[in-house]
């Protein structure tokens, strides 16, 4: 069993769901990654997932556009981010997801990406432009290891296609909460409940929900729901508020906290009905 599968495991026996915060390594610098994924996970992040910037990423808001272009331009390469990792293996242990863009992995070479992600100690991958149609290498060279491919499934994901995501991702189902790009929103998705209640149907692997998840109300409200709850840009947009002051982590460790306290969902008998 994977790390990642034993972290959901273990946080659904103590009735709490997964907090995955989210940081873009190299912004603004790697040393500054280290010391925030060290906060997360002391203030409560259960999984980290660790943004590889990437000059054109599609699948992401403005806010994390602008973490990664500044990454880049301090030098940030995927190389040194999966040397950052094993420096932070040795210091934490719960697991760690690199999420990256598949011209990423192809340039740097499919076995030699995942030969160095295993000597790392990375826990998963999230490639968002790559479906699991195109990701049969990817899934076979990291068949019988501890390393996760995670898919991500969308609002427009028909049943069949639910199915197909769910059979080829382990470790966790990662689902896209809303359509567009990822952003700090006032509102999760009306139809929330009811994809993920499809979802659900087609696999009985973890389901981590993430874009747009922005506040502590929103986690309490996708913990009701799903297994686990991803939240990016409003962590990126707190960093990049408090650029210039020197207690930034202390106010994203704060927040992570309150994060994390909207997790813990109390046994289904000792819930209140509703009113």
């Amino acid at each position: 069993m994977s790390r990642i599968s034993q972290t959901f495991e273990y946080l659904h026996k103590i009735h709490e769901r997964a907090l995955i915060p989210y940081v873009t390594a190299g912004d603004p610098d790697l040393e500054m990654t280290k010391r925030l994924v060290r906060e997360m996970v002391r203030r409560g992040g259960d999984i980290i997932e660790i943004g590889v910037p990437f000059s054109d990423p599609l699948a992401d808001g403005p806010i994390i556009q602008r973490a990664s272009q500044r990454a880049l331009q301090r030098g940030t390469t995927l190389r040194k981010i999966l040397q950052t990792v094993s420096e932070l293996r040795h210091e934490v242990d719960v697991p760690l997801v690199l999420m990256t863009y598949y011209n990423l992995v192809f340039r740097y070479g499919e076995e030699a990406f995942v030969a160095d992600a295993l000597d790392a100690g990375v826990d998963g991958i999230i490639v968002p432009d790559l479906p699991p149609e195109e990701g049969q290498s990817l899934l076979e060279l990291t068949t019988d290891t501890p390393l996760d491919m995670i898919f991500l499934a969308a609002p427009t994901s028909t049943s069949a296609r639910l199915a197909l995501i769910s059979e080829a991702s382990r470790g966790f189902v990662y689902y896209v909460s809303r359509l567009g790009t990822t952003g700090v929103r006032d509102q999760l998705a009306d139809d929330l409940r009811l994809m993920l209640e499809q979802l659900r149907a087609a696999t009985s692997k973890p389901i981590a929900v993430g874009f747009g998840v922005s506040t502590p109300e929103h986690v309490g409200l996708v913990a009701d729901l799903a297994d686990g709850v991803v939240v990016a840009s409003a962590i990126l947009k707190l960093m990049e508020d408090l650029e210039d002051r020197t207690d930034r982590l202390e106010h994203v460790g704060d927040f992570v906290a309150a994060l994390k306290a909207a997790t813990r969902v109390p046994p289904a008998e000792l819930r209140l009905p509703a009113s």
